[in-house]
């Protein structure tokens, strides 16, 4: 599914969903075509601003699964900060964040990657406070590892836990901005 309403595409869309979504709806911190977890929708016009451009940085988890058994260079590295290109060839340096491999992520549901056993992979928990265009996959990427899976389970202490795809959790306002630690709404 795609994070938004609209599409000039053939692809499933929010609106698709058995939910009649409030006027003014948005995705908050879009997934892309091949990422899955935890999207949040609003009204509030200014929740973008304050989540991803305020004062406090606001941590993002995904599980994610490569294609290799990650070494600790990569781990390292990945935790200290890479680089890769943004626009116009612009080298960019992603701040430290944390990643730990993971025996297999917590939540169960299904998927159009399997892991076979034949070849080695490694799940990894990464935790960040910024989101550059693709930016765990150009982590990834600037390490040698290919991302053949990336569940994003939560942003700050809105977690996925056990909401299964295509599902919606509505969460009142007041409860909803605490756990994104943000004051004003």
């Amino acid at each position: 599914m795609v994070s938004q309403f609209v599409s000039s595409h053939p692809v499933n869309l929010l609106c698709d969903l058995p939910f009649i979504f409030p006027d003014g709806i948005h995705a908050v911190g879009r997934l892309d075509h091949h990422s899955e977890g935890l999207l949040i929708l609003t009204t509030n016009k200014k929740l973008t601003r304050l989540l991803f451009q305020g004062k406090l940085p606001h941590e993002r988890t995904y599980h994610v699964l490569v294609n290799n058994t990650v070494t600790e260079l990569q781990l390292s590295q990945l935790q200290s900060g890479v680089q890769f290109k943004i626009k116009n060839a612009e080298l960019y340096t992603t701040k430290p964040c944390t990643v730990k491999i993971i025996d297999r992520p917590p939540f169960n549901y299904p998927s159009t990657y399997i892991a076979s056993d034949r070849v080695p992979h490694t799940w990894l928990s990464i935790t960040l406070t910024e989101g550059k265009f693709h930016q765990v996959r150009k982590m990834l990427a600037a390490v040698q590892l290919k991302c053949k899976r990336l569940v994003r389970t939560s942003i700050e202490k809105i977690n996925l836990n056990d909401l299964q795809p295509s599902n919606i959790k509505e969460i009142p306002e007041k409860e909803f901005f605490a756990a994104l630690n943000i004051d004003e709404y």
